[in-house]
Protein backbone atom coordinates (compact mmCIF):
# COMPACT_ATOMS: atom_id res chain seq x y z
CA UNK A 1 0.00 0.00 0.00
CA UNK A 2 0.89 3.99 -0.65
CA UNK A 3 1.24 6.16 2.16
CA UNK A 4 3.78 8.53 1.20
CA UNK A 5 1.83 11.92 1.11
CA UNK A 6 3.19 13.40 -2.33
CA UNK A 7 1.94 10.69 -4.62
CA UNK A 8 -0.05 10.49 -7.15
CA UNK A 9 -3.12 9.02 -5.61
CA UNK A 10 -3.38 11.92 -2.99
CA UNK A 11 -5.93 13.59 -5.49
CA UNK A 12 -8.10 10.73 -5.54
CA UNK A 13 -7.90 10.12 -1.73
CA UNK A 14 -9.22 13.60 -1.03
CA UNK A 15 -12.41 12.86 -3.83
CA UNK A 16 -12.70 9.65 -1.76
CA UNK A 17 -13.63 11.61 1.61
CA UNK A 18 -15.18 14.39 -0.04
CA UNK A 19 -12.42 17.29 0.22
CA UNK A 20 -11.46 19.86 -2.66
CA UNK A 21 -7.48 20.00 -1.74
CA UNK A 22 -5.22 19.51 1.51
CA UNK A 23 -6.16 22.42 3.28
CA UNK A 24 -9.56 21.38 3.89
CA UNK A 25 -7.98 18.63 6.23
CA UNK A 26 -6.96 21.25 8.57
CA UNK A 27 -10.41 23.37 8.63
CA UNK A 28 -10.49 23.11 12.71
CA UNK A 29 -7.49 24.73 13.10
CA UNK A 30 -8.01 28.36 13.71
CA UNK A 31 -6.12 30.64 10.69
CA UNK A 32 -4.34 33.28 12.91
CA UNK A 33 -2.35 30.26 14.63
CA UNK A 34 -1.77 28.32 10.73
CA UNK A 35 1.76 28.23 10.05
CA UNK A 36 2.75 29.22 6.40
CA UNK A 37 6.47 27.47 6.87
CA UNK A 38 8.91 26.71 9.61
CA UNK A 39 12.11 28.82 9.87
CA UNK A 40 14.46 25.76 9.68
CA UNK A 41 17.89 25.68 8.67
CA UNK A 42 18.80 24.35 6.05
CA UNK A 43 19.06 20.50 6.35
CA UNK A 44 22.27 18.81 7.77
CA UNK A 45 23.93 15.28 6.67
CA UNK A 46 24.43 12.19 9.44
CA UNK A 47 28.08 13.52 9.70
CA UNK A 48 27.32 16.99 10.17
CA UNK A 49 24.24 16.55 12.64
CA UNK A 50 26.79 14.32 15.20
CA UNK A 51 29.12 16.40 14.85
CA UNK A 52 26.41 19.52 15.99
CA UNK A 53 25.31 17.06 18.42
CA UNK A 54 28.80 16.64 20.41
CA UNK A 55 29.50 20.50 20.54
CA UNK A 56 26.08 20.85 21.87
CA UNK A 57 26.64 17.80 24.35
CA UNK A 58 30.17 19.52 25.58
CA UNK A 59 28.15 22.46 27.06
CA UNK A 60 26.73 19.78 29.43
CA UNK A 61 28.78 18.91 32.52
CA UNK A 62 28.11 15.76 34.67
CA UNK A 63 28.34 14.75 37.88
CA UNK A 64 32.53 13.97 37.50
CA UNK A 65 32.72 17.38 36.52
CA UNK A 66 31.39 19.66 39.32
CA UNK A 67 30.10 17.94 42.36
CA UNK A 68 26.39 18.20 42.85
CA UNK A 69 24.43 18.72 46.24
CA UNK A 70 21.13 19.42 45.15
CA UNK A 71 18.17 18.10 46.47
CA UNK A 72 14.89 17.50 45.85
CA UNK A 73 15.01 13.72 44.86
CA UNK A 74 16.90 13.19 41.53
CA UNK A 75 20.86 12.29 43.11
CA UNK A 76 23.72 10.02 41.83
CA UNK A 77 23.54 6.69 42.77
CA UNK A 78 26.62 3.87 42.07
CA UNK A 79 25.47 1.74 38.91
CA UNK A 80 26.88 -1.81 39.75
CA UNK A 81 28.43 -2.76 36.04
CA UNK A 82 25.82 -6.34 35.96
CA UNK A 83 23.13 -3.88 36.05
CA UNK A 84 23.49 -2.13 32.25
CA UNK A 85 25.09 -5.84 31.28
CA UNK A 86 21.85 -7.74 31.93
CA UNK A 87 19.90 -4.92 30.86
CA UNK A 88 21.77 -4.54 27.11
CA UNK A 89 20.76 -7.81 26.51
CA UNK A 90 18.80 -7.94 23.15
CA UNK A 91 16.22 -10.37 24.83
CA UNK A 92 15.56 -7.99 27.13
CA UNK A 93 16.56 -4.51 25.56
CA UNK A 94 12.51 -2.90 25.42
CA UNK A 95 10.29 -0.87 27.38
CA UNK A 96 7.41 -2.82 26.39
CA UNK A 97 5.93 -5.68 28.36
CA UNK A 98 5.61 -8.30 25.40
CA UNK A 99 2.13 -9.67 24.50
CA UNK A 100 3.36 -13.19 23.51
CA UNK A 101 3.50 -15.13 26.77
CA UNK A 102 5.01 -18.07 24.74
CA UNK A 103 7.76 -16.30 23.46
CA UNK A 104 9.08 -14.09 26.23
CA UNK A 105 9.08 -15.78 29.46
CA UNK A 106 12.30 -14.54 30.50
CA UNK A 107 10.79 -11.05 30.37
CA UNK A 108 7.66 -11.94 32.17
CA UNK A 109 9.74 -14.21 35.02
CA UNK A 110 12.12 -11.14 35.44
CA UNK A 111 9.06 -8.97 35.87
CA UNK A 112 7.20 -10.86 38.05
CA UNK A 113 10.39 -11.16 40.40
CA UNK A 114 10.42 -7.22 40.07
CA UNK A 115 6.96 -7.63 41.57
CA UNK A 116 7.93 -10.08 44.04
CA UNK A 117 10.99 -8.39 45.44
CA UNK A 118 8.62 -4.37 45.48
CA UNK A 119 6.08 -6.18 47.50
CA UNK A 120 8.73 -7.72 49.86
CA UNK A 121 10.47 -4.30 50.18
CA UNK A 122 7.58 -2.28 50.81
CA UNK A 123 5.77 -4.95 53.29
CA UNK A 124 2.70 -5.11 51.38
CA UNK A 125 0.93 -8.04 49.33
CA UNK A 126 0.79 -7.24 45.69
CA UNK A 127 3.02 -4.62 43.39
CA UNK A 128 2.50 -4.08 39.91
CA UNK A 129 5.32 -4.18 37.34
CA UNK A 130 5.92 -0.70 37.48
CA UNK A 131 4.22 2.81 36.32
CA UNK A 132 5.68 5.35 34.51
CA UNK A 133 7.45 7.44 37.38
CA UNK A 134 6.93 8.13 41.00
CA UNK A 135 4.90 11.21 40.39
CA UNK A 136 2.10 8.79 38.23
CA UNK A 137 2.31 6.30 40.87
CA UNK A 138 0.68 9.04 42.98
CA UNK A 139 -2.20 10.22 40.89
CA UNK A 140 -2.95 6.48 40.37
CA UNK A 141 -3.08 6.31 43.95
CA UNK A 142 -5.25 9.00 44.03
CA UNK A 143 -7.80 7.65 41.47
CA UNK A 144 -7.66 4.09 42.80
CA UNK A 145 -8.60 5.59 46.12
CA UNK A 146 -11.74 7.74 44.82
CA UNK A 147 -12.85 3.99 43.06
CA UNK A 148 -12.54 2.18 46.11
CA UNK A 149 -13.89 4.75 48.66
CA UNK A 150 -15.94 6.44 46.35
CA UNK A 151 -15.56 9.71 47.50
CA UNK A 152 -14.23 12.84 45.91
CA UNK A 153 -11.46 14.85 48.00
CA UNK A 154 -7.86 13.33 48.26
CA UNK A 155 -5.47 15.09 50.95
CA UNK A 156 -1.78 15.75 50.24
CA UNK A 157 0.82 17.00 52.39
CA UNK A 158 1.86 20.52 51.74
CA UNK A 159 4.83 19.65 52.39
CA UNK A 160 6.30 17.69 48.63
CA UNK A 161 7.23 18.66 45.38
CA UNK A 162 5.34 21.23 43.54
CA UNK A 163 5.93 18.58 40.50
CA UNK A 164 3.79 15.99 42.13
CA UNK A 165 1.05 18.64 43.04
CA UNK A 166 0.92 19.73 39.08
CA UNK A 167 0.86 16.00 37.73
CA UNK A 168 -1.68 15.01 40.70
CA UNK A 169 -3.89 18.04 40.09
CA UNK A 170 -3.54 17.22 35.91
CA UNK A 171 -4.62 14.00 36.70
CA UNK A 172 -7.79 14.65 38.76
CA UNK A 173 -9.47 17.58 37.03
CA UNK A 174 -11.61 15.10 34.56
CA UNK A 175 -12.82 13.30 37.57
CA UNK A 176 -13.52 15.65 39.38
CA UNK A 177 -11.63 14.98 42.47
CA UNK A 178 -10.92 17.90 45.29
CA UNK A 179 -7.09 17.87 46.19
CA UNK A 180 -6.45 19.31 49.55
CA UNK A 181 -3.31 20.49 50.98
CA UNK A 182 -2.37 19.95 54.74
CA UNK A 183 0.11 22.55 56.26
CA UNK A 184 3.30 21.17 57.72
CA UNK A 185 4.47 22.27 61.05
CA UNK A 186 7.21 24.95 60.78
CA UNK A 187 9.48 23.58 63.28
CA UNK A 188 9.96 19.64 62.37
CA UNK A 189 9.33 20.22 59.18
CA UNK A 190 6.74 17.01 59.43
CA UNK A 191 2.90 17.34 58.45
CA UNK A 192 0.79 19.20 61.43
CA UNK A 193 -1.66 17.12 62.86
CA UNK A 194 -4.36 19.45 63.79
CA UNK A 195 -4.69 20.46 60.30
CA UNK A 196 -4.76 16.76 59.13
CA UNK A 197 -7.73 16.33 62.05
CA UNK A 198 -9.32 19.71 60.84
CA UNK A 199 -9.37 19.08 57.14
CA UNK A 200 -10.58 15.16 56.89
CA UNK A 201 -13.65 14.43 56.80
CA UNK A 202 -16.38 11.78 55.29
CA UNK A 203 -16.15 12.43 51.85
CA UNK A 204 -11.90 11.91 52.35
CA UNK A 205 -11.20 8.97 49.97
CA UNK A 206 -7.61 8.93 50.98
CA UNK A 207 -4.60 10.46 52.52
CA UNK A 208 -0.95 10.37 51.01
CA UNK A 209 1.91 10.62 53.27
CA UNK A 210 5.52 11.35 52.40
CA UNK A 211 8.17 9.03 54.50
CA UNK A 212 10.50 11.04 54.29
CA UNK A 213 8.86 14.15 52.89
CA UNK A 214 10.08 16.56 50.52
CA UNK A 215 12.12 18.43 53.30
CA UNK A 216 13.92 14.87 54.07
CA UNK A 217 12.19 14.52 57.15
CA UNK A 218 11.20 11.56 58.44
CA UNK A 219 7.36 10.96 59.48
CA UNK A 220 7.56 9.17 62.47
CA UNK A 221 4.00 9.74 63.47
CA UNK A 222 3.00 7.28 61.31
CA UNK A 223 0.79 5.06 64.08
CA UNK A 224 -1.08 8.55 65.02
CA UNK A 225 -1.64 9.39 61.20
CA UNK A 226 -2.82 6.36 60.57
CA UNK A 227 -5.59 6.01 62.90
CA UNK A 228 -6.82 9.58 62.03
CA UNK A 229 -7.52 7.94 58.49
CA UNK A 230 -8.83 5.19 59.29
CA UNK A 231 -11.31 6.66 61.41
CA UNK A 232 -12.50 8.57 58.45
CA UNK A 233 -13.01 5.39 56.44
CA UNK A 234 -10.12 6.84 54.16
CA UNK A 235 -6.89 4.90 52.27
CA UNK A 236 -3.68 5.44 54.03
CA UNK A 237 -1.30 5.79 50.59
CA UNK A 238 2.37 6.23 51.53
CA UNK A 239 4.91 7.43 49.43
CA UNK A 240 8.45 6.11 50.12
CA UNK A 241 12.59 6.89 49.45
CA UNK A 242 12.98 3.26 48.77
CA UNK A 243 16.62 3.14 49.77
CA UNK A 244 15.39 4.36 53.48
CA UNK A 245 13.87 1.41 53.74
CA UNK A 246 16.95 -0.13 54.46
CA UNK A 247 17.18 1.00 57.99
CA UNK A 248 13.42 2.46 58.58
CA UNK A 249 9.98 -0.07 58.86
CA UNK A 250 8.17 -1.19 55.81
CA UNK A 251 5.37 1.13 55.21
CA UNK A 252 3.09 -2.08 55.56
CA UNK A 253 4.11 -2.45 59.07
CA UNK A 254 2.39 0.53 59.73
CA UNK A 255 -0.72 -0.63 57.74
CA UNK A 256 -0.33 1.54 54.52
CA UNK A 257 -3.10 0.03 51.85
CA UNK A 258 -1.38 1.80 48.94
CA UNK A 259 2.64 2.58 48.71
CA UNK A 260 4.23 4.59 46.08
CA UNK A 261 7.46 5.37 45.02
CA UNK A 262 9.99 6.74 42.51
CA UNK A 263 12.72 3.76 41.70
CA UNK A 264 14.76 5.67 39.59
CA UNK A 265 17.70 5.03 42.56
CA UNK A 266 17.36 1.22 42.34
CA UNK A 267 19.98 0.11 39.44
CA UNK A 268 18.61 3.45 37.11
CA UNK A 269 21.20 6.75 36.02
CA UNK A 270 19.64 9.96 36.48
CA UNK A 271 19.58 10.60 32.60
CA UNK A 272 19.15 14.65 33.02
CA UNK A 273 15.80 13.71 34.53
CA UNK A 274 14.13 10.19 33.08
CA UNK A 275 13.67 7.80 31.80
CA UNK A 276 12.33 6.61 35.65
CA UNK A 277 10.41 4.20 37.51
CA UNK A 278 6.90 4.30 39.19
CA UNK A 279 6.58 1.95 42.44
CA UNK A 280 3.07 1.02 43.00
CA UNK A 281 2.06 -1.74 45.60
CA UNK A 282 -1.23 -2.17 48.06
CA UNK A 283 -3.06 -5.10 49.59
CA UNK A 284 -4.44 -7.69 48.37
CA UNK A 285 -8.09 -6.95 48.61
CA UNK A 286 -7.37 -4.05 46.12
CA UNK A 287 -5.79 -6.33 43.30
CA UNK A 288 -8.55 -5.36 41.02
CA UNK A 289 -8.64 -1.49 41.39
CA UNK A 290 -4.31 -1.64 40.71
CA UNK A 291 -3.27 0.04 37.55
CA UNK A 292 -0.95 -1.24 35.27
CA UNK A 293 -0.52 -4.99 34.79
CA UNK A 294 0.27 -7.43 37.05
CA UNK A 295 2.27 -10.82 35.84
CA UNK A 296 1.54 -14.13 37.64
CA UNK A 297 3.14 -17.70 37.85
CA UNK A 298 1.32 -20.46 36.40
CA UNK A 299 1.46 -23.78 34.55
CA UNK A 300 1.35 -24.34 30.94
CA UNK A 301 -0.68 -26.98 28.98
CA UNK A 302 2.19 -29.69 30.06
CA UNK A 303 2.19 -28.42 34.12
CA UNK A 304 5.28 -26.82 33.12
CA UNK A 305 5.83 -23.49 35.35
CA UNK A 306 5.10 -20.46 33.19
CA UNK A 307 4.38 -17.07 33.47
CA UNK A 308 1.56 -14.49 31.91
CA UNK A 309 -0.36 -11.30 32.43
CA UNK A 310 -2.17 -12.12 34.84
CA UNK A 311 -3.99 -8.76 35.22
CA UNK A 312 -4.62 -6.13 32.63
CA UNK A 313 -7.28 -3.43 33.57
CA UNK A 314 -6.46 -1.34 30.77
CA UNK A 315 -9.69 0.05 28.53
CA UNK A 316 -7.42 -1.64 25.27
CA UNK A 317 -8.40 -4.91 27.27
CA UNK A 318 -11.41 -4.63 29.27
CA UNK A 319 -14.77 -2.76 28.93
CA UNK A 320 -13.57 0.97 29.12
CA UNK A 321 -16.19 1.60 31.74
CA UNK A 322 -14.24 -1.03 33.95
CA UNK A 323 -10.53 -0.18 33.23
CA UNK A 324 -8.50 1.29 35.95
CA UNK A 325 -6.37 3.61 34.06
CA UNK A 326 -4.95 4.18 30.23
CA UNK A 327 -2.06 3.70 31.38
CA UNK A 328 -0.46 1.47 28.30
CA UNK A 329 2.53 0.27 29.09
CA UNK A 330 5.41 0.72 32.04
CA UNK A 331 9.38 1.18 32.49
CA UNK A 332 10.26 -2.92 32.10
CA UNK A 333 12.94 -2.31 30.95
CA UNK A 334 14.13 0.57 34.56
CA UNK A 335 11.87 -2.47 35.96
CA UNK A 336 14.25 -5.01 34.91
CA UNK A 337 17.47 -2.79 36.03
CA UNK A 338 15.69 -2.22 39.74
CA UNK A 339 15.67 -6.22 40.22
CA UNK A 340 19.20 -6.76 39.06
CA UNK A 341 20.56 -4.01 41.23
CA UNK A 342 18.44 -5.25 44.59
CA UNK A 343 19.24 -9.16 43.62
CA UNK A 344 22.95 -8.09 43.79
CA UNK A 345 22.34 -5.78 46.42
CA UNK A 346 20.75 -8.14 48.89
CA UNK A 347 18.91 -7.43 51.97
CA UNK A 348 22.39 -6.51 53.85
CA UNK A 349 24.12 -4.25 51.60
CA UNK A 350 19.85 -2.35 51.12
CA UNK A 351 20.74 -1.79 55.15
CA UNK A 352 24.38 -1.11 54.92
CA UNK A 353 23.43 1.38 51.77
CA UNK A 354 20.14 3.00 53.70
CA UNK A 355 22.88 3.29 56.22
CA UNK A 356 25.43 5.13 54.21
CA UNK A 357 22.87 7.26 53.09
CA UNK A 358 21.57 8.75 56.10
CA UNK A 359 24.84 9.22 58.08
CA UNK A 360 26.56 10.83 55.09
CA UNK A 361 23.26 13.46 55.12
CA UNK A 362 23.85 13.81 59.00
CA UNK A 363 27.68 14.40 58.39
CA UNK A 364 26.73 17.09 55.90
CA UNK A 365 23.87 18.97 57.91
CA UNK A 366 26.42 19.09 61.21
CA UNK A 367 29.44 20.55 59.37
CA UNK A 368 26.87 22.73 57.61
CA UNK A 369 25.28 23.99 60.18
CA UNK A 370 28.56 24.61 61.89
CA UNK A 371 29.37 27.51 59.96
CA UNK A 372 28.56 31.36 60.34
CA UNK A 373 25.63 32.44 58.67
CA UNK A 374 24.16 28.75 57.90
CA UNK A 375 21.53 26.69 59.63
CA UNK A 376 19.25 23.72 59.83
CA UNK A 377 15.64 25.21 59.61
CA UNK A 378 13.45 21.90 60.91
CA UNK A 379 14.40 19.81 63.78
CA UNK A 380 12.79 16.61 62.32
CA UNK A 381 15.00 13.74 62.01
CA UNK A 382 16.64 13.70 58.12
CA UNK A 383 17.51 11.40 55.94
CA UNK A 384 19.80 12.33 52.94
CA UNK A 385 18.70 15.78 52.30
CA UNK A 386 18.40 18.95 54.59
CA UNK A 387 16.63 21.77 54.32
CA UNK A 388 19.52 24.88 55.48
CA UNK A 389 19.03 28.58 55.44
CA UNK A 390 21.30 31.40 54.39
CA UNK A 391 21.58 34.87 55.59
CA UNK A 392 23.46 35.82 52.54
CA UNK A 393 21.03 35.99 48.97
CA UNK A 394 20.96 31.74 48.45
CA UNK A 395 21.37 32.43 44.50
CA UNK A 396 24.55 34.93 45.07
CA UNK A 397 25.78 31.79 47.25
CA UNK A 398 24.79 28.80 44.60
CA UNK A 399 26.79 31.12 42.00
CA UNK A 400 29.94 31.37 43.60
CA UNK A 401 29.87 28.11 44.82
CA UNK A 402 29.37 26.80 41.10
CA UNK A 403 32.39 29.29 40.03
CA UNK A 404 34.13 26.87 42.60
CA UNK A 405 32.86 23.79 40.71
CA UNK A 406 30.24 22.85 43.18
CA UNK A 407 26.12 23.10 42.86
CA UNK A 408 24.84 23.76 45.94
CA UNK A 409 21.09 22.98 47.20
CA UNK A 410 18.09 23.45 45.78
CA UNK A 411 16.98 26.75 46.28
CA UNK A 412 13.19 26.22 47.66
CA UNK A 413 11.30 29.78 48.09
CA UNK A 414 9.74 29.72 44.73
CA UNK A 415 7.45 26.93 46.03
CA UNK A 416 7.82 27.86 49.37
CA UNK A 417 8.13 31.60 50.13
CA UNK A 418 8.26 31.24 53.91
CA UNK A 419 11.27 29.38 53.35
CA UNK A 420 13.51 32.65 52.10
CA UNK A 421 16.94 32.18 51.00
CA UNK A 422 16.46 27.98 51.79
CA UNK A 423 18.49 25.43 50.31
CA UNK A 424 17.34 22.06 50.01
CA UNK A 425 20.58 19.84 49.77
CA UNK A 426 21.13 16.01 48.86
CA UNK A 427 23.39 13.85 49.46
CA UNK A 428 24.11 9.64 48.58
CA UNK A 429 26.86 7.20 49.07
CA UNK A 430 28.37 8.53 45.77
CA UNK A 431 29.54 11.48 47.51
CA UNK A 432 32.79 10.49 49.46
CA UNK A 433 33.90 12.33 52.20
CA UNK A 434 36.51 14.33 50.52
CA UNK A 435 32.93 15.86 48.79
CA UNK A 436 31.98 17.49 51.67
CA UNK A 437 34.94 18.40 53.12
CA UNK A 438 35.79 20.30 49.68
CA UNK A 439 31.69 21.88 49.88
CA UNK A 440 32.16 22.70 53.51
CA UNK A 441 35.65 24.86 52.84
CA UNK A 442 34.25 26.38 49.93
CA UNK A 443 31.46 27.76 51.95
CA UNK A 444 33.31 28.94 54.35
CA UNK A 445 35.44 31.10 52.11
CA UNK A 446 32.15 31.80 49.85
CA UNK A 447 30.49 33.02 52.89
CA UNK A 448 32.88 34.82 54.92
CA UNK A 449 34.13 36.50 51.90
Amino acid sequence: MKFIPNSKIKDSMLKEIGLNNIEELFSDVPKKIGIKELDLPKGLTQLETNQKLREIAKKNKTFQDITSFIGGGTKPHYIPSVVKSIISRAEFYTAYTPYQSEASQGFLQSMFEYQSIISEIMGMDIANCSLYDGVTALSEAALMCTRIKRKKTFLIPKNISWEKKSVLKNYTKGPEIKIKEIAYDKKTGKIDLNELKNHIDDDTSGVYLENPNFFGIFEDDVNVIKKIVKDADSLFVVGVDPISLGIVKSPGDYYADIVIGEGRSFGNPMDFGGSSLGIFACKKEFLRQIPGRVIGLTKDKEGKRAFCMALQTREQHIRRGRATSNICTNEGLCALAAATYLSWLGSNGLEYLSRTNFEKGHRLAKHIESLNGLEKVFTGIHFNEVVIKSEKDANSLNKELLKKGIQGGLIIDQWYPELKNCMLFGISEFHSNDDIDKLISTLMEVTNG
